[in-house]
């Protein structure tokens, strides 16, 4: 689960903010002294983080640039400021992006997606051979294979088949698949998460392999 630290000192603001994250499945954490938020970003280790310009004490500036002192971890900037110098200098003190007050949630949600998927997606993706039980996946080919037969795969398809095979035994929410759907430039809802799914167990049922893929009604799927 990726972590995202909100350094925002508007607690209306950050309370949204966390609630919404939450809803998408990340790990949140909002600081709350602001005279020095080094600790609590060594503490919870975020993978990203959402940085507001004007702040008590240091501005959002100073903080990034100490950060990058210690850190690469993806900095986005939250701000009412919507100056080219402020964004210039958003970004040459190590900031990844920019986005100006008032935002639009989904607009921010696709931009953290996309930023943590190309901070971590070799990491992510080291594994590209999956097996579970004995179905096999090669997520670079896009192909799964079972009892010798083999079926090609759509890149959701087999991002969705890659997180319930690396969450076996486990349920994974609707809202935690749709996450790992959205890319830069489309957005998924509920009913194309449904179909997507649907046409995975239809292309597993073709090779041999029924009923793998439990719904667990109103919360998501699991993989059996």
């Amino acid at each position: 689960m990726y972590r995202i630290l909100i350094v925002e000192d508007d607690r209306t603001i950050a309370s949204i903010l966390e609630e919404h994250m939450r809803k998408w499945g990340y790990e949140v954490a909002a600081v709350e002294d602001f005279r020095d938020i080094l600790p609590d970003f060594a503490a919870f280790d975020p993978h990203l983080v959402l940085m507001d310009i004007n702040l008590p004490y240091f501005d959002g500036f100073y903080w990034c640039a100490k950060i990058r002192e210690i850190s690469n971890v993806p900095i986005m900037f939250l701000s009412s400021r919507d100056s080219d110098g402020d964004k210039i200098r958003a970004i040459t003190q190590g900031g990844d992006d920019y986005i100006e007050k008032p935002f639009s949630m989904d607009l921010l949600t696709a931009k953290i997606s996309a930023m943590l998927r190309r901070a971590y997606s070799s990491a992510d993706q080291a594994l590209n051979i999956l097996q579970y039980r004995d179905l096999v996946v090669n997520v670079e080919r896009m192909q799964a294979s079972y009892g010798g037969a083999v079926t090609e795969l759509t890149k959701n398809e087999c991002r969705i088949l890659t997180l319930l095979m690396r969450n076996h035994g486990n349920l994974v929410t609707r809202t935690r698949l749709m996450q790992a759907l959205w890319d830069d430039e489309s957005f998924v809802d509920e009913n194309t998460l449904t179909v997507n799914v649907n046409r995975l167990r239809r292309k597993l049922e073709e090779i041999g392999l029924t009923d793998c893929i439990k719904t667990i009604k109103g919360e998501g799927y699991r993989l059996v």
